[in-house]
């Protein structure tokens, strides 16, 4: 069989957008400055948290044809699915409305029941509870509407019709996703039982839909095991606004599972977006992948050997190497991301400056930034540290893949694990950091944290 190399999209890289983040800013502006309540919001979640509103906006609505035509000549272009709608695919940017009835936003909330209460809102909402698109008014003034927006997988700007079965199904998946099994002795049956879970969620309500309940019942788990994660999660839910702000998820795998692994997300709707190769002295690659209707990026991290430079790795049943990287000790040590480990990261988007000030005040700490540029600036806190069971200790010093030291180390003191990340974007750039990756993966590779080093 041959073997799949190394796919058209593998190159992709993304640039800054000036133009396009000018026209959105002097919309956003000239909308805030004519409704007070929603420019008074924006202010607080700057201050209190470092949310920038514009890194939690869905949509633009736009009635003069002047304003419309700055957009498409920044780079908008016609949603074929939604007539009316302009979307812009050069980076990240919110959708314009064309065919709105009155000048408006509209900003993303993960939960749209909790804004309102967080606020103080007591207006009506469009949209049944548990529904893929919720929406509430929240503030107008001045003929501007500003909305807040509630989306489960749905890419419209309007409520549907949903059946009371259906809505009950969506809550029945979150919970089998809640509580779905992690732990097995075989990870292969542990896989064939995932896909089975995932594929009935997909055959219920469709990939998107069934994607926001996964990705939600991951973080849930991940904030169990993160306490960066829970006292941020804590102070945006002051606000009402959950994880809008959410970037991407990091999953690590094992060699021997990372088809499956891709897999997994594949069926829930994620496509493979550009790849990630550090090359001989960092021993890894990372699969990014995107899933179009929600927007959530996936980095998908392996230990690579060099001659796997040009192959389509995320699609091939790749054999153990003779040394473990990162990403392949972190699962040794910890298990896989989709099983008991979880997601390694969650990285959402802030003023990076005003986020990380308020989360030192509350006893969170953060490592040296390993991306600081004016379009891009990505640090982790210090990572949250797991006890690790012997019998995992045992095994990799058995095989010669840690060192006794490194092995007593690890059953007495444990492993790093989870990290937030504190991302800031700006002129729409929508790429990574490779070398800055790189380098910060080194750092927070297990062997370099040793408690007794």
């Amino acid at each position: 069989m041959p073997v799949p190399t190394r796919p058209a999209h593998a190159d992709r890289t993304w640039t800054v957008q000036p133009a396009a983040a000018a026209v959105v800013h002097r919309a956003l502006n000239d909308r805030l400055s004519r409704v007070p309540g929603c420019a008074a919001f924006a202010a607080r979640l700057l201050d209190d948290i470092g949310v920038r509103l514009v890194d939690i906006l869905d949509f633009v609505a736009v009635v003069d044809h002047a304003e419309a035509a700055a957009f498409r000549a920044a780079g908008w272009e016609a949603d074929p699915a939604h007539p009316g709608v302009l979307r812009n695919p050069t980076g990240l940017f919110p959708a314009v409305l064309t065919g709105a009835e009155r000048v408006g936003l509209g900003f993303k909330v993960e939960y749209l029941h909790e804004f309102l209460a967080s606020q103080g809102l007591a207006v009506s909402v469009d949209g049944a509870l548990h529904a893929p698109f919720r929406r509430a008014l929240a503030w107008s003034a001045d003929g501007v509407e500003c909305w807040a927006i509630e989306r489960r997988g749905s890419t419209g700007f309007a409520p549907e019709a949903v059946s009371a079965a259906t809505l009950r199904e969506s809550r029945l998946v979150l919970q089998a996703f809640r509580a779905r099994r992690r732990a097995f002795d075989d990870l292969g049956r542990g896989y064939d039982h995932t896909d089975a879970l995932v594929r009935a969620a997909v055959g219920g309500l469709g990939a998107s839909w069934a994607c926001w309940l996964w990705l939600r019942a991951e973080r849930e788990y991940w904030e169990t095991r993160c306490r960066a994660g829970r006292v941020q999660k804590a102070r945006q839910d002051q606000h009402g606004i959950g994880w809008a702000n959410q970037d991407h998820h990091t999953y690590d795998s094992s060699r021997e599972w990372f088809h499956r692994c891709v897999g997994v997300l594949e069926t829930l709707g994620f496509e493979c977006r550009e790849l990630f190769y550090a090359g001989h002295a960092a021993g890894w690659g990372s699969q990014i992948l995107e899933q179009p209707a929600l927007g959530s990026v996936i980095f998908a991290d392996i230990d690579l050997a060099p001659e796997e430079l040009d192959i389509d790795f995320a699609h091939l049943h790749l054999a153990p190497l003779p040394f473990l990287r990162r990403a392949g000790l972190w699962c040794a040590l910890h298990g896989e991301s989709v099983f008991e480990a979880g997601i390694n990261h969650l990285e959402c988007m802030y003023d990076h400056v005003r986020m990380q000030t308020r989360l030192e005040q509350a006893g969170v700490s953060f490592m040296p930034p390993f991306s600081d540029f004016p379009h891009l600036y990505q640090a982790l806190t210090e990572g949250e540290w797991w006890a690790v069971d012997p019998a995992r200790v045992d095994a990799l010093e058995r095989a010669g893949l840690v060192t006794a030291e490194q092995a007593e180390d690890f059953r007495l003191n444990g492993a790093i694990g989870s990290h937030l990340e504190n991302l800031e974007r700006n002129e729409g750039f929508k790429g990574f950091n490779q070398p800055g990756i790189d380098g910060v993966l080194r750092i927070i590779d297990p062997r370099k944290n040793l408690v007794g080093a």
